[in-house]
């Protein structure tokens, strides 16, 4: 079977204390740059044989070596500077991520994380998957307004760049030999809250044309995919410190963000604020959904009957050989990780394995 699936992941995993106190070293200097890739290295390689030992089949490297699920790819991007923007925000959080702007010209001159990727590979036996941010993420929280009118006067040169710009870091994931990539987007699922509408609107955007804007940016930054790699794009409300942006089904933007031409689609469903299963009927036959019923924001472990209910329940709008079973986001988006334990975390993995295997007969 390819990817995604049956039971399948989003990709970031809580930072094990090791990992913390020697990141921590290296911020006051006790620890070199090489020092802390070797700590890293260790932790990875644990991790992959804990994944790998409950059963899942993609494995990732639990975005380990990231302070940010986002900003760490971003920022390596030419004309991309880190800074911080009014946008959407976290609710019941002071502390907001910073936002990417725009400050020159978008490109990809080098290799990003690819090195990493290259790493991860080297040390499962199962499928390496890697996660990188949406072209949209360029966009969507700070707007028009984090782009330079100077650089791109005309938009639609941006959107140009960028999807050159993401076919190169593609290309290079490729030629390490990447097989199973994600694409992790929060613009589409954003833009199903109308306080998040209003906040576009002040950023110089129409919230009605965004969807279709981020569909084709995708799709002009997946032309020419390399043969024989999936795509897949994972799209939630936010999820900091388990915390959380936009409420809201899909409905609104369901069209579009399945005209995005990836192999399919790890939606949130976790909670009420991702309305119902209906907007999945717009789905195209040939794509997967990977059904994201696992909560990450906090420890409580969900009922295997409950989750088996909620996928006889989406088989209602999308059959069931063309459905996966996921949890909602990452566990640790960022370095604070969300508001579980390490070993909560595992047993929701181990719960998801469990329950694919007992619906399809497979993981």
């Amino acid at each position: 079977m390819k990817p995604p699936y049956r039971a399948d992941q989003v990709g970031s995993l809580l930072r094990p204390a090791a990992l913390t106190s020697a990141r921590a070293g290296f911020q006051r200097g006790e620890l070199t740059a090489a020092e802390l890739r070797r700590v890293e290295d260790e932790t990875i390689r644990a991790l992959v044989a804990r994944q790998e030992a409950i059963g899942l089949r993609s494995i990732t490297d639990g975005e380990l070596r990231r302070s940010y699920w986002h900003i760490d790819f971003l920022r390596q991007l030419d004309g991309v500077t880190i800074t911080q923007h009014e946008g959407p925000k976290f609710r019941g959080l002071e502390e907001q991520p910073p936002i990417p702007s725009i400050t020159g010209r978008v490109s990809c001159a080098r290799p990003i994380m690819a090195e990493d990727f290259a790493y991860l590979k080297s040390v499962t036996r199962q499928t390496a998957k890697y996660t990188i941010p949406s072209p949209s993420m360029l966009h969507v929280r700070g707007g028009r307004k984090s782009v330079s009118s100077t650089v791109y006067p005309d938009m639609a040169q941006f959107w140009d760049d960028v999807s050159a710009a993401y076919r190169q870091a593609i290309r290079y994931f490729a030629d390490r030999g990447c097989t199973y990539l994600q694409l992790d987007d929060t613009s589409f699922s954003y833009l199903c809250d109308p306080k998040v509408r209003d906040v576009c609107r002040a950023n110089g955007d129409d919230p009605d044309l965004l969807p279709e804007t981020y569909a084709n940016a995708i799709n002009a930054a997946l032309r020419g995919r390399p043969a024989g790699m999936t795509i897949t794009m994972h799209t939630c409300r936010g999820n900091f410190k388990s915390a959380w942006v936009a409420e809201g089904g899909y409905e609104a933007v369901a069209a579009a963000m399945f005209s995005a031409d990836v192999d399919g689609f790890f939606m949130e469903f976790d909670s009420a604020r991702a309305g119902t299963f209906e907007p999945l009927r717009l789905l195209p036959k040939s794509k997967k959904v990977v059904l994201g019923l696992v909560t990450t924001k906090i420890g409580a472990i969900e009922s295997a009957d409950e989750i088996k209910r909620r996928i006889e329940a989406a088989a209602a709008f999308v059959p069931l050989e063309n459905l996966c079973l996921s949890p909602q986001c990452g566990f640790s988006s960022s370095h604070h990780g969300n508001a579980l334990s390490e070993d909560e975390q595992w047993r929701k993995l181990e719960l998801i394995v469990k329950v694919a295997g007992e619906v399809w007969g497979q993981t």
